[in-house]
This record gives structure tokens, C-alpha cells and sequence, in this order.
């Protein structure tokens, strides 16, 4: 990656800037444009390796800044990925149509995503992660993720270990939160924690130990697990060294019975080894048709990676009303069944999220209480299968 050039192109200065500092971390050498203008010129001047471009530049949109750099010569050839706002299927394909190598929705996945496409993109072959190696005595590892933002993933992944814990409790239970480049679990059960993921990745390897562990990390309260949270703000999910998670999932799984980790939409070299590792895998799927779509993307991507299909464990959730496929239209699209469905909770979920309690506490009778918990039941007997026959 040394000596590769990268231009940024973006009318946000916050976006230009926290890229920049990312992609100079990983050793690229960066170079900014404000306009779509400036950008056209740093391109046929500069000769990047990459160009990055928000395509809803206010001065030149992004299809006449693709056609322009694709018809000149010096930047034909050029990867140029698109990261936008936009969420509809078919603009996205419109965009590589017209010339785009990638498009990624601007989002806090959306570095993880740059992480492992920009070598790809330049022929790079990417040094081998460090796998995890689990022994049967360790914990089952649950993996929580969605294919698109405001699916519910992370309300789901909490409350379904503090179902594990009630129907449990004799067994151990952590909740390890993956979403970058900030957290989202902790504002959901309160918890303020000064030991975060990005903190415990600065700490050397022989520190980080079960003894440590199940001494630092919170439990929040009437959560009853203990949180390993998410960073506070992207600033500190920039020095994050990625290079230590291994070593810390490994020590998690060696310290309690059941891990379940919140991922959010990431799908990077971060992450990969750990859901490749994962007894069991849970998608949450939207009702919308462009969610169902991606998930069956991520799906048939799972695949070409080694991870099986009876290690996946598709949810349906309703977060956001009453409309949009069923549960039968969804599985005809994703080719594999959706073993729970989460009914529309109205305002249930938003005011059981906002006084940082768990549903089955603020809302015991609740019907999605009630499916919470026999979800939770059969995540973590299907786990313990998938272990058996590993």
C-alpha cells in the first residue's frame, strides 16, 4: 500500500478528514478535493491510484463526473468508488452502469468496506488474518449483523442475551460491540464504561486476560450480561488496532459461555475471520425489498468465504411498521428460511430503548417479549449443534 495514491472527493469536511486520517493509518497517501471540479482536476493532474467520491457533489453530479473521467484517457482505467446516501437498488446499479467500481452507503461500515475493497482494487494481496482457533471448551461465538442500517440488529442482539441470561443463568454471557466507527449498544442499556473495544485494543496481548475481563467489563444494569462496548466517537475508533481483536475474542471465548457480538453492516478483513469462526450467524432483515436484496448478496457471499447454510439464522424483523413483505416473500427472494419473525412493536421498542431497560423488563407480557425469548432459546440450541458437528 505504500506509495498508492488515494483522492478524496467530498463537500463535507468531516468525511474528508476522518477518511483522510483513516487511509493515511493504513499508509496510502491521500490527496483532498472539495468540488467536483477541484476533484476532476486532481484526477487528471495527479494520476491517483483511487479516486473516492460522494457522486452527489452539488456543483457536478456523480454521472457527469464518471462520464468525464471515464471518456479521458488518464483516468479511464482508474478504480473510482462511490460513497453515497443513496439506498435505492436501482440508482446503485445505474452508478456502476455508468462506470463505478463500487458503490458503499456512507455509513459507519463504510471504512471497513473501503478497508478490504481498495486493495482489491489495486491487485494487493492482503497478508492472511490471523484465524480464530477455537477448543470445544470454549464458548459458543454468536455473530449479529444486517445488510442494511435500521433493521433493529443491535436492540435484537441485546435483548436476546438478556434472554440467554434469564433462561440461563447458570452460564456466563458478554456482549461484544463491533459497530463502527461508533458503538450502538451502549446508549441502548446505559452503560458508560470507560473500556471500550478501541481502549482495550491499546493494551499489550498478556494484559488481556479472563481474570481481567470478568473484572472490568460492566454489567449494566438489570441486563444481567456483561458489555464489552463500541467506541464512544470515531475519533477513537481510529486508533483501533485491529491487529489485537483476534487475541481478544479468543480470550472472550475462553472466559464466558455464551459471546454474542453486534457487527452492524460490516463485512472487512476485520471481520470475516470472526463470522467465519462463528457457530452461528444471525442476519436481521428488513421488510423493505432493497434490505431482503442485500441480504441475499451478503448471503451468496457468506458462501464463496466457507460458511455454511445451516450455520445461518435468518431473522425477520418488523421494526418499522406493518408494511412490506412477508415472511414467505422474503425467504422466495433470500432461498433459505427465516426462522423467527419480530412482530411491529409500535413505540414499544423506542420507549423500552430511551429508558435503557429490556423489553422483557419494561414490557413482560409483550408478544415480542415472549418470541425474544424462545428466539433466544433456540439461537443457543442451534449453536451447540453446529459446535457438536464442527
Amino acid at each position: 500500500m505504500k506509495g498508492k495514491k488515494i483522492l478524496i472527493v467530498d463537500n463535507d469536511a468531516i468525511s474528508r478528514k476522518f477518511l483522510t486520517h483513516t487511509l493515511k493509518e493504513q499508509g496510502y497517501l491521500v490527496c483532498q478535493a472539495e468540488s467536483g471540479k477541484e476533484g476532476l482536476i486532481l484526477a487528471w493532474r495527479d494520476h491517483p491510484h483511487v479516486i473516492v467520491m460522494d457522486p452527489g457533489m452539488p456543483d457536478l453530479s456523480g454521472n457527469v463526473m464518471i462520464e468525464k473521467l471515464r471518456k479521458d484517457p488518464r483516468t479511464a482505467e482508474i478504480p473510482i468508488v462511490a460513497l453515497g446516501s443513496e439506498t435505492d437498488p436501482n440508482l446503485i446499479a445505474a452508478y456502476k452502469e455508468k462506470g463505478f467500481s463500487e458503490y458503499f452507503f456512507k455509513s459507519g461500515e463504510a471504512i471497513a468496506q473501503l478497508d478490504e475493497a481498495i486493495p482489491r482494487l489495486l491487485g494487493i494481496k492482503l497478508e492472511t488474518k490471523t484465524k480464530l482457533v477455537k477448543n470445544n471448551s470454549d464458548g459458543l461465538l454468536i455473530v449479529f449483523l444486517s445488510a442494511k442500517g435500521g433493521t433493529g440488529t443491535s436492540t435484537l442482539c441485546a435483548n436476546t442475551a438478556m434472554s440467554i441470561v434469564k433462561s440461563e443463568p447458570q452460564f456466563s454471557t458478554v456482549v461484544v460491540d463491533m459497530v463502527l466507527p461508533i458503538g450502538s449498544i451502549a446508549p441502548i442499556v446505559g452503560c458508560t464504561s470507560q473500556i471500550n473495544l478501541s481502549t482495550l485494543t491499546d493494551l499489550p496481548e498478556s494484559e488481556i486476560t479472563p481474570e481481567f475481563l470478568q473484572k472490568e467489563l460492566p454489567k449494566p444494569e438489570r441486563w444481567l450480561f456483561q458489555l464489552l462496548s463500541g467506541s464512544p466517537d470515531p475519533e477513537i475508533a481510529n486508533a483501533l488496532q485491529v491487529k489485537r481483536i483476534p487475541h481478544i475474542i479468543q480470550t472472550l471465548l475462553a472466559t464466558y459461555d455464551y459471546v454474542l457480538i453486534d457487527m452492524g453492516r460490516a463485512l472487512s478483513r476485520i471481520s470475516m475471520p470472526i463470522l467465519q469462526a462463528a457457530d452461528l450467524i444471525v442476519p436481521i432483515v428488513g421488510t423493505d425489498a432493497s434490505t431482503v436484496s442485500l441480504t441475499q448478496t451478503i448471503l451468496g457471499y457468506f458462501q464463496t468465504q466457507g460458511i455454511q447454510s445451516n450455520c445461518i439464522y435468518p431473522v425477520l424483523n418488523r421494526s418499522v411498521g406493518l408494511e412490506g413483505l412477508t415472511k414467505n416473500e422474503a425467504e422466495k427472494v433470500l432461498g433459505t428460511t427465516i426462522f423467527t419473525t419480530m412482530p411491529y412493536m409500535s413505540g414499544n421498542c423506542t420507549l423500552a430503548n430511551n429508558q435503557n431497560l429490556p423489553l422483557s423488563y419494561k414490557f413482560p407480557r409483550d408478544t415480542a417479549s415472549m418470541i425474544l425469548k424462545e428466539m433466544a432459546t433456540n439461537i443457543t440450541k442451534k449453536a451447540r449443534t453446529m459446535r457438536s458437528e464442527q
